[in-house]
């Protein structure tokens, strides 16, 4: 399985509705709001790497329960 890894500035430019400043809240908060547990961000020493696919599934995931 080939995974879609971007840093936090890379996933930021190619999807411009997310700020690198609400990203980093959002990995800040990532055990209470769920993407720990959803796969989406991996760490590697201080480098924090967002799989998009994992993301936008996220994401979605999140409009259905609110809905």
């Amino acid at each position: 399985m080939s995974r879609q890894l971007k840093t936090v500035r890379q996933f930021s430019d190619d999807n411009p509705a997310f700020s690198e400043a609400s990203l980093r809240w959002q990995i800040s908060k990532a055990k209470e709001n769920g993407l720990a547990d959803a796969g989406v961000i991996l760490r590697n020493g201080r480098r924090v790497l967002i799989d998009s696919d994992r993301f936008h599934k996220w994401l979605e995931a999140r409009q259905r329960v609110a809905a």
